[in-house]
């Protein structure tokens, strides 16, 4: 078999074609990080495996590999094995090599990586949890800021209303209006200008995910779970893309970071804090909506508690447990296509 492995670059790339029937050595070649070089690559060596790391390259090369009908391989880069440490040389031929490697005795992690499409439906979904956190910043920034200047506020969200706002632009001032003991008024003015535009931007990331979601009818699938919203449904839906490639309900607690780190050497084992592989905004939106599923739902409930033991520091511990159920659940439902009424009660 002709294993081309390619160490992706932002501005070149590194390949390495390894035979792994004729008893020939490695032969490299280094080319510019573009699509019509890559391409004239892989037509020009045609292998019969192309094989690459996750990277923010790795979507458009995928999608060129399938395109020309070539099996693609894409390695995780969380695993131990794929990380070079204690090593006394590095370079992006040994980086290569080791790809070609791992892949032939078949030791390599291997990812998903989804069409273009669901890509994009990611990048929205992960683009409005970042402008959800820069607004967020905002108003710690105006709260703290108020507070430095002797100024009470309201609590919670009653601070941000449209009132409430209102009030706050009549402080604030533009920097060029200011003088050297008001420089905090045009700071604010700043801040509020800069929280009315990232609400903007929030309102039509938001609007076109809702389009997305209504014409989705895995999305409305979700939602029929008491406590999956539409953020939590669609962030699913596009990060299973093809339920059915995760084997069974055991996979879908690792696959999202949702089971603890383990160390263990003979009689002694010890559980450590959840993974945090996978996706870190579905995480968070899991976290979120099994609260709101506790008070709701009495399947879910009946496991908080049980898990919690009526002992308040055993929360954090029920609740991750409770969202990596609640993800098992809504993969089965995708997987079977069914809605929550129709799911058994036993997974």
């Amino acid at each position: 078999m002709k294993i081309l492995a390619l160490d992706l670059g932002n501005f070149k790339s590194v390949a390495c074609e390894y035979d792994t029937q004729n008893n020939t050595k490695p032969q490299y070649e280094t080319i510019v990080s573009t699509k019509a070089a890559v391409r004239e690559l892989l037509q020009r060596r045609q292998p019969d495996r192309v094989v690459i790391e996750i990277c923010p390259l790795a979507g458009w090369v995928c999608d060129l590999a399938r395109e020309l009908g070539l099996e693609i391989q894409v390695a995780g880069t969380n695993e131990q094995r794929s990380r070079w440490r204690n090593v006394k040389r590095k370079s992006d031929r040994r980086d290569a090599l080791k790809l070609a490697h791992r892949s032939a005795l078949r030791e390599l992690k291997l990812v998903h990586v989804p069409e273009q499409k669901i890509r994009q439906w990611r990048s929205l979904i992960n683009y409005r949890q970042q402008l959800v956190r820069r607004r967020t910043r905002i108003k710690n920034h105006v709260r703290a800021l108020l507070l430095r200047e002797n100024l009470s506020w309201v609590r919670g969200k009653s601070g941000w209303t449209q009132q409430a706002v209102a009030k706050l632009e009549q402080l604030a001032l533009s920097l060029n209006e200011v003088g050297a003991d008001e420089l905090w008024r045009g700071e604010l003015g700043s801040e509020l200008a800069a929280l009315k535009a990232t609400n903007s931007q929030l309102q039509q990331v938001e609007k076109k995910l809702n389009q997305i979601g209504k014409a989705n009818e895995q999305v409305q699938q979700l939602q029929s779970a008491a406590g999956v919203g539409r953020r939590l449904a669609e962030a699913l839906v596009a990060q299973f893309d093809q339920p059915r490639r995760l084997k069974n309900s055991k996979e879908v607690g690792p696959y999202l970071g949702l089971v603890p780190k383990q160390w263990q050497s003979g009689e002694t084992e010890r559980l450590g804090h959840v993974t945090r592989q996978g996706s870190r905004v579905v995480r968070a939106l899991l976290v979120e909506a099994s609260w709101a599923a506790v008070r709701y739902n009495p399947r879910i409930r009946e496991l908080y508690q049980r898990i919690k033991r009526n002992n308040k520091n055993r929360r954090k511990i029920a609740i991750v447990a409770v969202a990596r159920r609640l993800a098992v659940y809504c993969w089965a439902m995708l997987r079977d296509g069914t809605r929550w009424r129709d799911l058994p009660q036993t997974t």
